[in-house]
Parts: C-alpha cells; structure tokens; sequence
C-alpha cells in the first residue's frame, strides 16, 4: 500500500498541477498543435535536466529546429510527421503521439539491439504441458530448476495464483523468472511478485513528481519500499533473465529484485522507461503521452535508459543451432552450484 500511496501522490500531484497553470489557447492550425505539442512537453515532461546532461537534449533548439518544417498549408500527414520527428528528439518509449489514423512511437531502446529471446527456444524449454498460473507460465526443468515466464505485467496475477507456483515449485533447489520481452504492463503487479522474494521492507527507490512548469520543478525524493508479503514467500535463490525489451514496470521489477542478496540478474540491459506515464490531448483531438514522474534507484541514479545485468550474456548462434538458449543455461549453471 505504501508503494500505492506514492504513485497515487505522484499522480493527484501532477493533475493538481496540470489544473492551475494558465492555459494558452492554441487554435486548431497545423501551427497552433505544433505549438501546443511543444509546450505541453515543454512544462510536463520529466527527463529534459537528466538528458541534457547525457546527450545534450536542447527542448528550445528542438523547437526551433522543427518549427521551419511547419506551415498551415500543409497536411495532417504530413504534421504527424514533423511531430513524431520532434518527439523522437527525447528517446522515450513512453512518449506517443496518437490519432486514429496511426501511432508515433520511438523504439529504438529495443530495435537498435538484438533480441536475445527467441520463441522457438522458449517453446522447447517449456514444452506443451507447462502449467498456467493467470499471467505465469511455469514448469520444473529436468535438472530441478523452477521456470516461470512472465510476458507482460498487464497480464493480471492474483495472491492465490503466485500462492500455488511457489508451492509447485517448492522443492526446486533454485528458481529462473524469465521476463525477457516483457515491456510492462501494471505496478502492481510487479511489486505483488516482488513481495514474495524478501523477508523484511527493502528501499528500493525513490520517485517525484512535477511540481511546476520549469524544467526542474520537482518534489523532494519519496521512498520507495517493497514489503515482504504475508503469503508465502521463496526462500532459495533466483535468476531473472533480461534483455532490452524489458521495459517501464519490467523496468521496474528488475530494479526491486536487484535489492534482494539471493537475486542474480541474466542477460541484457533492460530498455529502461522509468517515467510514469501521463497523458493530454492537441486543439485538433489527437492524444499525446509523456513521462511525468521520474523513478529511480536505491541510489538515487536514474533508470530511464536501463538497468545492467550482473552477468552480461547474450545468446549465441551455436547455442541457437543445438536447440539451447544461452540466457536460460548460463541462469541454470549459476542455481546448480
């Protein structure tokens, strides 16, 4: 609940905010959305301090640079495009541009790096009478290492659900979380898994929210805690395996599990994504989403751009050709010693 009232805060915050700055009126021209979208971002968004600092992201110079491209002649094609262009600029994955004809997304925190995941490997892994827990696929691997595949945390997971894969897999000597392509979903969910992998409260972050229109307008630090659950909980140790499409409350789970002493973490640096979401909307109707609240590490570094494994491991071709996933093995390896 304390992780709750915090996101909740963050949000109430944020829409306190949103409702008392003095509007400007744009009119519904190509000009007035483009300006519209600009300040919007401009006042909002969460990461502009943070990355000017890692590659010199200028809001003022990405305004002027796009600007030129736009006139009230032109079409909405054609508008999309420029403000697509634009919010590119910002290399998130949390920020879109929507209407209903298509979706601006920048991707690039996952397609510029190999997957390290494949579904054919995983289909051998699990086989076809892996067992089903809601959102958790599980099974036993024959070397007695438990195997829980997670997809997507907007898949839904019940206490009773993660209740009856610990108690499944109890007699595992170790146990392998495989959210490799998992790109978030709900954090609840992630910290409901989460709760079952510690015996006492764990710092594992902090976040804040905007406070006000400049670019560094922000509320002091909040903690950020994961408490042990009520239920039952694993005792022995984990491997959770990565890769860069692990992203926003994938993100996140990496980030409370990396507190836990008996949690190694496998594979790639996640994709990062560790603004919360909030959205408006443009003059002519089209919908727009932005990174709000930062999130950060026990350390208080943020993990907007990812977080790295403890073991860098990547699949590889020759592992691939004999029907193994390296990922998976190496995992396997580090529980069997």
């Amino acid at each position: 609940m304390k992780r709750l009232f915090h996101l909740f805060l963050a949000l109430f915050s944020l829409l306190a905010f949103a409702s008392c700055v003095d509007e400007e009126e744009f009119d519904d021209s190509p000009s007035g959305n483009f300006e519209a979208l600009w300040k919007i971002i401009d006042e909002r968004y969460c990461f502009f301090d943070y990355k000017n600092e890692e590659y010199g992201l200028d809001w003022n110079a990405v305004h002027d640079k796009y600007r030129v491209r736009v006139n009230d002649r032109m079409t909405s094609d054609q508008l999309f495009e420029v403000m697509a262009d634009m919010l590119a600029e910002l290399r998130d994955g949390h920020v879109n541009l929507s209407r209903a004809a298509d979706f601006a997304r920048y991707w690039s925190w996952q397609e510029d790096y190999p997957a390290n995941v494949s579904d054919s490997l995983l289909r051998r892994y699990l086989g076809t009478d892996y067992k089903i827990a809601a959102g958790l696929q599980y099974r036993v691997l024959d070397d007695n290492i438990g195997y829980v595949r997670y997809e997507s945390f907007s898949d839904a997971i019940g206490e009773g659900n993660i209740d009856e894969v610990i108690s499944r897999l109890m007699l595992c000597r170790g146990l392998i979380i495989d959210i490799r392509g998992n790109g978030g979903g709900t954090l609840t969910n992630a910290e409901r898994l989460a709760a079952r992998f510690t015996n006492e409260p764990v710092l594992v972050g902090y976040i804040q929210h905007k406070t006000g229109p400049g670019h560094s307008d922000f509320s002091a630090m909040e903690e950020q805690w994961i408490d042990p659950s009520a239920r039952l909980r694993w005792q022995k140790p984990v491997c959770v395996l990565t890769n860069r499409s692990v992203y926003s409350a994938a993100n996140e789970f990496v980030k409370y599990m990396s507190r836990f002493p008996q949690v190694t973490i496998v594979g790639d640096r996640t994709g990062g994504g560790a603004g919360l979401p909030f959205s408006n909307s443009l003059p002519n109707g089209w919908a727009v989403r932005f990174s709000a609240c930062p999130m950060y590490d026990a350390d208080g570094q943020p993990t907007e751009f990812g977080i790295a494994p403890d073991y860098s491991v990547a699949l590889t071709d020759a592992d691939f050709a004999r029907g193994r996933d390296t990922i998976i093995e190496f995992a396997r390896a580090l529980l069997s010693r």
